[in-house]
């Protein structure tokens, strides 16, 4: 990523901005794969803020001049992607010994992307995840997302559908990838 970008940590007074940039984010860079009703009916549920992460100190920002232009981050708990509108009290933990950490919410303003914000966010995740003694991570790709990941060694274990509503669903890609020991002591 080229020095004129800083990442850091999100934090809580980011959330409004972060708000703002999701829908940019998948109304401009989805539209390519899905149409207008199922990014429409996926935003809030599939593609929304979730505040866990940011309070546990998992996701990551990046900014060029003091403006956001790129969000992502890992999680150390159950859910695999959305926001968390609908959720009544927070995800459990996982395990790092027997589970994967989760890869999740990636979003990238469009006019930036394409210049390295996703691929920086993901190193900052792997490399956090394990620190974090975990062995494997997960991710729920879109289908915008998944030469990304599968450039980082990301594999495809299932291609599915989300619900959205009675008619409508969202195709994704639910991805895996283990680290070695020297990925675990990088």
């Amino acid at each position: 990523m080229n020095e004129e970008f800083s990442i850091r940590l999100a934090r809580e007074d980011d959330i409004q901005t972060l708000e703002v940039l999701i829908p940019l984010s998948v109304r401009s860079l989805q539209a390519s794969f899905y149409s207008s009703a199922q990014m429409e009916a996926a935003l809030g549920p599939v593609f929304g803020v979730d505040r866990q992460l940011i309070s546990d100190g998992t996701y990551f920002i990046v900014e060029r001049s003091g403006h956001i232009v790129g969000c992502g981050g890992w999680s150390r708990r159950r859910a695999v992607f959305g926001g968390d509108r609908a959720r009544t009290q927070a995800d459990s933990s996982l395990d790092p010994e027997r589970d994967p950490a989760r890869i999740r919410a990636f979003f990238v303003h469009p006019e930036w992307a394409r210049r390295g914000i996703g691929r920086s966010i993901l190193s900052a995740c792997e490399s956090a995840i394990c620190a974090a003694g975990f062995r494997d991570a997960v991710l729920v790709a879109t289908l915008a997302g998944e030469p990304l990941y599968a450039s980082f060694g990301y594999t495809v274990a299932e291609r599915y559908m989300v619900p959205l509503t009675e008619s409508l669903a969202l195709p994704v890609v639910r991805m895996a990838k283990s680290f070695n020991s020297n990925d675990r002591n990088a």
